[in-house]
């Protein structure tokens, strides 16, 4: 019910201070500290203003300390914030150190509470954050790797530029329902994107924003049935399958979670 209230509410965030992957302890420990304190601010402005409908999530830093990230939440418990935001991830730091710290905090998280991924919008960072507990993300990558000309498909990211879809009068993705794929073919996606066309640009952020909403709603469905981590061990095995340079980056981590 709360993840729920969260969703349908306005959720306002506090000011953090987010380091790269590498700080020292000592630093990350100083941001914490400053977080924290702008926090409760944050607290006692929203309790004297007419923010009643609005919700202030808490943002927990500490970097890839563990004992930070710890004493982030017990503190910010005290607090009785409706949710809680995860913060400083994906800020440079190799795959498994970032599931790593993000399973370990959501761990100290109540259940009940809504958990938000700041940052992280991958396919299969949905997926594998999820079946970790968070419900939800946000990220620029559907729109920031449309403007470089790549694409989401089920078996992982392709580029609209290479020369194979010169003359390929296919959609994006065969079984894709967005505006693009119904309506545009791989051929004439390409043809405006290397003529500088910005309806390109739109054309393929459309189709990864459609993949992602799909995806979520595959996520959704896969746990109403009782079968979330059936469904994350599929995607993860077919997801990459023909771009093995991309996959061996990633395929030790992910076979890791899949035991």
């Amino acid at each position: 019910m709360e993840v729920q209230k969260a969703l349908g509410s306005d959720i306002i965030m506090p000011l953090d201070i987010c380091l790269g992957y590498g700080a020292s302890y000592w630093e990350t420990k100083e941001a914490l500290e400053i977080t924290l304190r702008w926090l409760k601010r944050s607290i006692d402005y929203k309790e004297n203003s007419n923010m009643e409908t609005q919700l202030l999530f808490g943002i927990i830093q500490g970097g890839f300390y563990r004992e930070l990230r710890k004493e982030a939440v017990e503190r910010m418990l005290d607090m009785e914030l409706p949710g809680f935001a995860l913060g400083g991830i994906s800020v440079g730091e190799p795959k498994d150190k970032m599931y790593e710290i993000t399973d370990y905090t959501v761990s100290l998280l109540p259940e009940e509470k809504p958990r938000y991924l700041m940052g992280v919008g991958a396919p299969e960072d949905l997926v594998i954050g999820v079946s970790m507990g968070i419900d939800m993300f946000d990220c620029v990558l559907p729109t920031r790797l449309a403007r470089h000309g790549v694409f989401y498909t089920k078996t992982g990211r392709r580029n609209i530029k290479n020369a194979q879809y010169k003359e390929d009068f296919s959609p994006l993705e065969e079984d894709c329902d967005c505006y693009t794929c119904r309506r545009f073919t791989k051929a004439y996606i390409r043809h405006l994107f290397l003529q500088h066309e910005t309806f390109s640009y739109r054309l393929l952020t459309i189709h990864n924003l459609r993949f992602l909403f799909r995806l979520m709603e595959n996520i959704r469905r896969s746990i109403r049935e009782g079968r979330l981590e059936e469904f994350k061990k599929e995607f993860l095995t077919q997801y990459l399958a023909n771009d093995r340079e991309n996959r061996l980056e990633k395929e030790e981590v992910w076979n890791k979670l899949l035991i």
